[in-house]
């Protein structure tokens, strides 16, 4: 299969290049304007095209030479607070930067998207807990509503051109490679304060909560729904709550620090709790989360405190 994968430089992203060149069965592309993502993540065996995809003319010249039968779309605007402060700049990547993506394919034989969507901020607010694809989507975010107006958009592709989509509605993903220096990924975050021997901040009273997921589990949900029969929004996660306190706690101990996190004003935009079922993809993708939240922490941590060890 003719395979694009968009932020195939990032953090989700690389490791799901990885993942589907291991399979040898593909012919991966990816495309990343190596904003966020970085040339160490690219893997050798994916053919890699440095651009952006507010560029349409690119995007076209490079779906015309790779002709995808499937993209899988990670390329993205993700700091809700960005989104918050600037809602234009976040629609013209997020869903501009799609369109021309979708547009540039469409012509050249693509049947399937696999679309990285949130199943954090696209419900916003929850009735219940954990929320499955039936809870109401009241996104209180721009980040949030254009994951949704994508969503929406591969719906309509669906009916109008036969175009096939999965919407992977992410819980909160973590994991090696992630970014320690942006405004999200707060394991990452954590991580390298603990490693920098720096106060690690929380915003609001650290009681919110969130259901974090392996990157590890992530690639396997993606990989099996590029020829699953399952279509629409498939939440991954684990349906569990953790606050960011007892995140912090947690990381803090594997790392052996004893020190006190900052507190700072809550973040616009930021929603109070937040954890997702899994029954769907497990019922239509054979997906279940395989590692424990300490487990990946653990793996997480060693990451970082390698990487920081080779750079010091």
């Amino acid at each position: 299969m003719r395979i694009l994968v968009t932020g195939g430089a990032g953090f989700i992203g690389s490791h799901t290049v990885d993942a589907l060149v291991a399979a040898g069965a593909h012919q991966v592309a990816v495309i990343d304007n190596l904003t966020a993502g970085t040339r160490d993540n690219l893997n050798p065996g994916a053919r890699f095209y440095e651009a952006d995809l507010r560029d349409a003319e690119r995007v076209r010249e490079i779906a015309a030479a790779h002709r995808p039968e499937a993209i899988v779309h990670f390329a993205a605007q993700m700091d809700v607070r960005r989104s918050v402060a600037d809602p234009a700049f976040d629609a013209q990547v997020n869903l501009v930067g799609f369109l021309n993506l979708i547009e540039a394919a469409r012509p050249h034989g693509l049947r399937r998207v696999v679309f990285a969507s949130t199943g954090g901020a696209i419900y916003g607010e929850q009735d219940f807990f954990p929320a499955d694809e039936s809870h109401p989507c009241r996104p209180v975010s721009p980040y949030g509503v254009a994951k949704l107006a994508t969503e929406s958009y591969l719906h309509f592709y669906k009916v109008q051109y036969g175009i096939e989509y999965a919407a992977m509605r992410y819980a909160n993903v973590y994991g090696p490679r992630q970014d320690p220096h942006g405004e999200a990924g707060v394991v990452a975050i954590f991580c390298a304060r603990l490693l920098e021997g720096r106060p690690a901040t929380i915003f609001g009273d650290g009681e919110q909560t969130r259901d974090y997921v392996y990157v590890g589990d992530v690639v396997r949900a993606n990989v099996a729904a590029l020829t699953a029969a399952a279509g629409g929004p498939i939440n991954i996660g684990t349906g569990i709550e953790t606050s960011v306190n007892r995140l912090y706690r947690r990381l803090a101990d594997i790392a052996g620090v004893s020190g006190t996190p900052v507190y700072a004003a809550a973040r616009p935009g930021e929603q109070m709790r937040s954890a997702i079922s899994a029954a769907r993809a497990s019922r239509e993708l054979g997906w279940r989360p395989e590692i424990a939240l300490d487990d990946g922490l653990r793996r997480t941590y060693a990451y970082f405190h390698e990487r920081f060890a080779r750079a010091r």
